[in-house]
C-alpha cells in the first residue's frame, strides 16, 4: 500500500497465497509527500508549533517523520514504503507536537479503517484531523463463551446460572512500552451490576486466561424440563454481558482502557451456550465538543494493493505469455508491452513486470527490445529516454533492485561523513549566514564533490551485473541509431546512472535507505548542491556552466571544467557498458547494512549466568553482525556473516515478547525483540540476504526456544536436536532479491483485469488498423501499434488467460461464502470488512439467481 501524506506513505497489503486451490494474502503499504495545514495555534507568545507525524498499524508506530519546527502548516515530504506484515483494522495518522522540554503531545489523527482504504486509492485527500481520546483508541479481540445452565440448589429451587468463559486476547496494544492486560467481566441490567475480575497476565498482549465467571440470573417463570432456559422477552432486553479489558499500571492516573464488548443475552434465546471472538470496541462515553475542523488537516495520497495469489500452475498461461515477450516480433506485441500501453502510470506497469522477469532471468533481454524500439522511435539524441516511458520506467525499478547494494557500497560512507561533520557549504551569496565565508564555503563544497565524484567513477568494477548488461544494450541501440554522433552512446548510458540512480541517491539519501532520517535543512541543502554538480558532469553537456540557471552554480562549476573530468566519466561509463567485462572483485571494506538499538537475550556463551534481556546497538556489516552496549563501543559479539545458518521469527509463546526472531549460529542462537513489527521484518530480511549463499545453511530450525531443558516447539531434549519445522523460503540465486514470481503475476493479472476496458479498446484498434489504411481515429491514438495482426493474436490471449484467473477467482469467494463462519477467529464479530464481503456475495448470489 502507497500512501503519501504529510509524509508519503505506499502500502502494499498483505497477499494471500493459496496452497492447492486457496490463495494466500500479501499486503504492500506506503505514503509520501503531503502536508498538513491550520494546526491549532500552541497557547503561548510564539504561537508555532514543532510537529511531526507518525504511521502506525492499528496502535503500533511503524514510521515516524522528521520534525518541522516552528510551523502550524508543516510539509513533510517523506516517503514510507512497506510491506505489511500482520492483519490489521485501522491504518492511523497522528500529528504529534513537541515542546521545548521534549515532551510529545498529540494534537489529532487520521484513522483509515482497512475497509476503506481502497476508496482513497492513490490520489490526494485531504482529511479533517480528528480528536484522540483514550478511550477510543482500541485495538485486538477477544475469544468468549456464554452458557446458561439451569442449577438445582440444597432447598430444592430452582436457579439459573450464566456462565461466562473467557478463553484469551490476541493483538492487545502495548501501553508506554509494556501490557499487563487483566478484564473485567459485568452481568449488567436497569437494576444489578455485578461485576468480577481476571487475574493480571504480566508482559503479553496475547494473554491467555482460560477464567469462568458465574452469576445468577433470576426469574419470574417456573422451571421448566427444556434443552435449554426461555428466556422472557422482557428479560432478553434487559439483560447483557459487558468485558472490558485493562492495562494493571503503576502510574498514578490509574489502569489503561484497552476496549470493550457488550454481549446482549438474547444470543442464547435459540441455544444455551454461545462461543465466539469479538473485536474491541471503543467506549461510548458521549459526543465531543470540539469540531472537526479545530484540529486542522492531513494531506494523504494512499496506495494499497491487497493480492490473492494461487499457487504456481495456476499462472502458466499468462506466466508463459509474459516471460517469452522478449521474443515477440515486434515487440509492442508482447504482452508485457501491452501492459505498459494499458495501465494509466507506466511505473504501475513496470514494478510486477521487472520483478517477474528479474525472478525469471528475462529482464535484460526484455529490457533490450523494448530500447532498441524506443531508440527506432527518437529523432532527437537530445531527448534519448528522457521521457517516462515503459523503458525508462523499467530500468528505473531494475536499478532500484539489483543495484542498491552497490548504491550504498558506493556513496554511504561519504554521505554518512557529510551527514556528520555538518560543515555549511552555501554558495548562493543571497543565503549566507552572517559570519559565514563564501570561498570557505566553496572549497568545502567541491572538496565533496570531488569525493563524490570520485567514488562513482572509480566504482565500476562494482556495478551489478545486470546493469552492465542493459546499458551495453542501451549503448549499442542509440550507437547504431544515431551513427554521427560519437556522444549518444555515452548520454543513453548517463542518462541513467547519473540523472536517474546516483544523483537522486545524493538529493534524498533517505529514500534510498543511505541515512535512517530525514536530513537537516543545511545538510540537505549541501546534497543539493553536490546533486546538482554530479548530475552536470555525468551528463557530459558540451555547454556545462550554461546549463545552470544559477550564476552562482555556473561560477562554481568553473573548477570542474578540466578535462580530466569528462575523461573520468566516459572511462566509468565505458567499463559498465562493456558487456562481458572484468572478473569482478568484490571490494572488502566492511560496508554498513543496518544499525539501531533492539533488545537481545543472553546467548549462553558462558555455562553460569543469568540469561537476562539487555538492550543493546545492533551493527551489520557485510562481513559481519555485532551488538555493543552503545553506538561506537568495542563488540561485545561479533558473528561472522558466514556462522549466520539461518534467521527466522520466533514464536511469542518462548518469551511472551512480540516482534522476536532469532540469528541460528552453529553452537547457539541468537534472540532478538525488535522495536516493531516492520523493523523486525526489515532485520530478518537483510540478515537472509547477507547470508543466503552460506554453504551451511540449515533447512529445519526450531521455532520456539530451548528453555528448561526441552524445545517448546517438539518438547525434544537434546539442544542440538534437529529443528522440527522447515526454513522459510529462502532467496532465488539471482541477484538474491526475494521475488515471488506468482505474486508478481498475480498483480499483473490484477492491472489486466482492472484496465480490461483498454484491452478490449485496443483490440478495437488493431481491428479499425488492419481494415482501413487511412488516418487512425483520435480515440485509438494512445496505442503503440506496429503489428495489428500480432498485436490482436496476443491481445486475444491476454485476455482469456486473465478471464479463466477470473473464473477461478470468483470460485473461490464463492466456496469461502460458504465455509467462513463470522465470529471465528479470521473473521471476529465486528470485522467490518468480512460483513461487506458477506453482503457484496449475497448481492452475487441473488443476482445470479
Amino acid at each position: 500500500m502507497l500512501f503519501k501524506l504529510g509524509p508519503r506513505v505506499c502500502l502494499r497489503r498483505h497477499i494471500t497465497k493459496y496452497q492447492g486451490n486457496c490463495p494466500e494474502p500479501y499486503t504492500r503499504c506506503g505514503e509520501g509527500g503531503g502536508e498538513a495545514k491550520n494546526l491549532p495555534s500552541y497557547p503561548g507568545p510564539n504561537k508555532m508549533r514543532d510537529c511531526y507525524c507518525t504511521v502506525n498499524l492499528d496502535q503500533e508506530e511503524v514510521f515516524r517523520t522528521k520534525i518541522v519546527e516552528k510551523s502550524l502548516c508543516p510539509f513533510y515530504g517523506e516517503d514510507f514504503y512497506c510491506e505489511i506484515p500482520r492483519s490489521f483494522r485501522h491504518l492511523s495518522f497522528y500529528i504529534f507536537d513537541r515542546d521545548v522540554f521534549r515532551r510529545d503531545s498529540i494534537i489529532g489523527k487520521v484513522a483509515i479503517q482497512k475497509e476503506d482504504l481502497q476508496s482513497y486509492h492513490n490520489r490526494d485527500t485531504w482529511f479533517q484531523l480528528q480528536h484522540v481520546d483514550a478511550d477510543s483508541e482500541v485495538q485486538g479481540k477477544v475469544h468468549l463463551e456464554l452458557r446458561l445452565s439451569e442449577v438445582i440448589t440444597d432447598t430444592g429451587v430452582v436457579c439459573h446460572k450464566l456462565a461466562a468463559r473467557i478463553f484469551e486476547c490476541q493483538g492487545l496494544p502495548i501501553v508506554n512500552g509494556q501490557c499487563d492486560p487483566y478484564a473485567t467481566v459485568t452481568l449488567a441490567g436497569p437494576f444489578r451490576s455485578e461485576a468480577k475480575k481476571t487475574k493480571v497476565k504480566k508482559k503479553t498482549n496475547n494473554p491467555h486466561f482460560d477464567e469462568v465467571f458465574y452469576f445468577e440470573v433470576t426469574r419470574p417463570c417456573s422451571y421448566s424440563k427444556k434443552s435449554h432456559f426461555d428466556f422472557e422477552e422482557e428479560d432478553v432486553d434487559k439483560l447483557e454481558i459487558r468485558v472490558d479489558l485493562w492495562n494493571a499500571s503503576n502510574l498514578k492516573f490509574g489502569d489503561e482502557f484497552l476496549g470493550e464488548l457488550r454481549i446482549p443475552l438474547k444470543v442464547l434465546r435459540h441455544s444455551s451456550s454461545y462461543e465466539a471472538w469479538y473485536f474491541l470496541q471503543p467506549r461510548d462515553n458521549g459526543s465531543k465538543s470540539l469540531k472537526p475542523d479545530d484540529l486542522g488537516s492531513l494531506r494523504l495520497n494512499v496506495v494499497y494493493t491487497e493480492d490473492h495469489v494461487f499457487s504456481s500452475e495456476y499462472y502458466s498461461p499468462l506466466r508463459d505469455l509474459l516471460l517469452k515477450s522478449a521474443d515477440v516480433e515486434p515487440v509492442s506485441a508482447s504482452a508485457a508491452h501491452i501492459l505498459g500501453e494499458v495501465c494509466r502510470d507506466k511505473q504501475e506497469a513496470a514494478i510486477p513486470l521487472v520483478r517477474l522477469l528479474l525472478h525469471y532471468g528475462r529482464v535484460v533481454p526484455f529490457i533490450s527490445a523494448i530500447a532498441s524500439a524506443e531508440v527506432k522511435r527518437t529523432q532527437d539524441p537530445n531527448t534519448i529516454f528522457r521521457g517516462n516511458s515503459l523503458t525508462s520506467k523499467c530500468i528505473d525499478e531494475t536499478m532500484k533492485l539489483a543495484g542498491m547494494h552497490y548504491l550504498h557500497v558506493t556513496l554511504k560512507p561519504t554521505i554518512e561523513e557529510i551527514c556528520q561533520s555538518h560543515k555549511s557549504c552555501e554558495i548562493d551569496p543571497v543565503k549566507l549566514k552572517d559570519g559565514e565565508n563564501l570561498e570557505n564555503n566553496m572549497e568545502s563544497l567541491r572538496q565533496y564533490v570531488d569525493r563524490i565524484f570520485t567514488v562513482i567513477t572509480k566504482s565500476g568494477v562494482s556495478c551489478p551485473t545486470v546493469m552492465c548488461d542493459i546499458f551495453f544494450s542501451l549503448r549499442e541501440a542509440a550507437a547504431k541509431r544515431f551513427q554521427d554522433d560519437l556522444d549518444v552512446r555515452y548520454t543513453a548510458v548517463s542518462s541513467f546512472i547519473f540523472l536517474r540512480f546516483f544523483a537522486p541517491a545524493i538529493l534524498s539519501p533517505n529514500l534510498f535507505q543511505l541515512t535512517p532520517h530525514h536530513t537537516d535543512p543545511q545538510t540537505s541543502r549541501t546534497l543539493t548542491l553536490i546533486s546538482k554538480t554530479i548530475q552536470t558532469l555525468g551528463s557530459l553537456s558540451k555547454s556545462k556552466s550554461a546549463s545552470f540557471k544559477e550564476s552562482y552554480m555556473a561560477t562554481f562549476y568553473e573548477f570542474f571544467n578540466e578535462q580530466k573530468y569528462a575523461d573520468a566519466v566516459k572511462n566509468f561509463l565505458d567499463l559498465i557498458s562493456s558487456s562481458g567485462r572484468r572478473d569482478p572483485k568484490s571490494i572488502e571494506q566492511p560496508i554498513l547494512l543496518k544499525e539501531g538499538f533492539m533488545i537481545k537475550r543472553a546467548q549462553g556463551r558462558k555455562r553460569f549466568g543469568m540469561k537476562n534481556f539487555k538492550k543493546r546497538w545492533f551493527r551489520l556489516t557485510n562481513h559481519e553482525f555485532t551488538y555493543q552496549k552503545s553506538k561506537g563501543d568495542q563488540p561485545l559479539c561479533s558473528i561472522p556473516i558466514e556462522n549466520i545458518l539461518a534467521v527466522e521469527r520466533l514464536e511469542e509463546e518462548s518469551f511472551r515478547m512480540k516482534n522476536m526472531f532469532q540469528v541460528i549460529q552453529p553452537e547457539r542462537a541468537l534472540y532478538i525483540q525488535a522495536n516493531n513489527c516492520v523493523e523486525a521484518k526489515d532485520w530478518i530480511d537483510i540478515l537472509t540476504k547477507v547470508s543466503q549463499c552460506n554453504q551451511k545453511r540449515l533447512t529445519v530450525y526450531h521455532p520456539s526456544a530451548y528453555l528448561n531443558g526441552h524445545w517448546l516447539c517438539c518438547r525434544a531434549s537434546s539442544d542440538t536436536a534437529a529443528g522440527c519445522t522447515p526454513c522459510t523460503g529462502g532467496l532465488p540465486a539471482n541477484i538474491q532479491l526475494d521475488i515471488d514470481g506468482d505474486r508478481e503475476t498475480e498483480r499483473i493479472y490484477s492491472l489486466f483485469n482492472l484496465y480490461m476496458g483498454k484491452l478490449e479498446k485496443m483490440q478495437e484498434a488493431c481491428g479499425s488498423k488492419s481494415v482501413y489504411d487511412g488516418p487512425e481515429q483520435e480515440e485509438y491514438s494512445t496505442f503503440i501499434i506496429d503489428d495489428p495482426q500480432e498485436t490482436y493474436k496476443t491481445l486475444k490471449q491476454v485476455i482469456a488467460g486473465v478471464g479463466t484467473l477470473e473464473q477461478e477467482h470468483a470460485q473461490y469467494r464463492r466456496d469461502k461464502f460458504k465455509k467462513t463462519r463470522y465470529g471465528s477467529q479470521e473473521h471476529p464479530i465486528g470485522d467490518k470488512s468480512f460483513q461487506n464481503y458477506i453482503r457484496q456475495q449475497s448481492e452475487i448470489s441473488t443476482h445470479s439467481i
